[in-house]
């Protein structure tokens, strides 16, 4: 551990300071008092050494006598969640064919991270301290806020989804890089669906799936990326963007005709009101195709 010496009056005073400055906590910070002063005007000041704490010193705790390979992981998390600051906690499920671990957190999405990146991470961890000492290697699993169960359900669905859009369009579609639990997962659940096919691509970390229709049209043609996926989902997806096109087609042909299409609609005592009458059909007839339930 590499150490960095403060002072103050008193140790407490010089402790702080160290704190402070490191961004650590009492738990999380191994403090060594150099020399603890003397009071009076011209006494010397405090002196002491702090540190962070190592992991590999939290893995050596964790290795309590008789504590089992799972209550070895949760006696870890535990100590790496104070050195981290989580106002968290663990909880041993399950120990039978794999170590199931639950976390509560009072703040469930930092111990969680973006699409479980912090999870995972700490899910490695654990296993690899469960697993310590082992001729044979176990699963551990490591859950917050039944986290992995809905982000499974929710690949399963978006698996679905952007296969029906492949085979829609003819073209084969690229997610975004996955970890190999939730490529699994995709593969899994297209495995049996009817005209498509999965495949990996690129290189760990960037290893994605690509979901290619059986009805592709040209091969040569690079995949389409599915990062818009939701945006389509939530404006109705092509339906309602064809209808847009179909839209945007007819003011433009009504103004390529010189407007003939409102010259023809117009009454024979006056024109005032009835010109503007195919413009609001059109405006009409447009927004009633975007509260299409189908497109929902």
């Amino acid at each position: 551990m590499e150490y960095t010496e403060f002072s103050g009056k008193t140790v407490e005073e010089a402790v702080k300071k160290g704190l402070e400055e490191l961004g650590l906590t009492e738990e999380t910070a191994e403090i060594r008092v150099l020399d603890e002063g003397k009071k009076g005007l011209f006494g010397k000041k405090a002196r002491v050494e702090i540190a962070q704490k190592e992991v590999a010193e939290l893995v050596e705790k964790s290795f309590q006598e008789g504590a089992t390979d799972g209550e070895r992981a949760v006696a870890f998390l535990d100590g790496l969640f104070k050195m981290l600051g989580f106002a968290a906690c663990s909880e041993l499920v399950s120990e039978k064919e794999k170590i199931v671990i639950n976390v509560t957190a009072a703040n469930s999405n930092a111990v969680i991270g973006k699409r479980g990146a912090t999870l995972d991470a700490l899910q490695t961890l654990a296993g690899a301290v469960a697993n310590t000492g082992r001729e044979d290697y176990k699963r551990v699993v490591v859950d917050c806020e039944n986290y992995r169960d809905n982000r499974e359900e929710t690949l399963k669905k978006l698996a679905e989804n952007l296969a029906q859009k492949a085979i829609r369009l003819g073209r084969r579609i690229k997610l975004e890089e996955m970890n190999p639990y939730e490529r699994r997962i995709m593969h899994s659940a297209l495995s049996s669906y009817e005209g498509v096919k999965t495949a990996s691509e690129g290189k760990e970390p960037y290893r994605y799936v690509v979901i290619i229709p059986d009805n592709e049209e040209d091969p040569t043609l690079p995949a389409l990326p599915a990062r818009n996926e939701r945006r389509d989902n939530r404006r109705g997806g092509d339906r309602r963007d064809r209808g847009r096109r179909d839209g945007v087609a007819r003011v433009s042909n009504q103004k390529r005709s010189g407007g003939r299409d409102r010259r023809d609609n117009r009454g024979s005592s006056s024109g005032g009101g009835t010109t503007m009458k195919a413009s609001f059909d059109f405006f009409g007839t447009f927004l009633g195709n975007s509260g299409n339930k189908d497109g929902e």
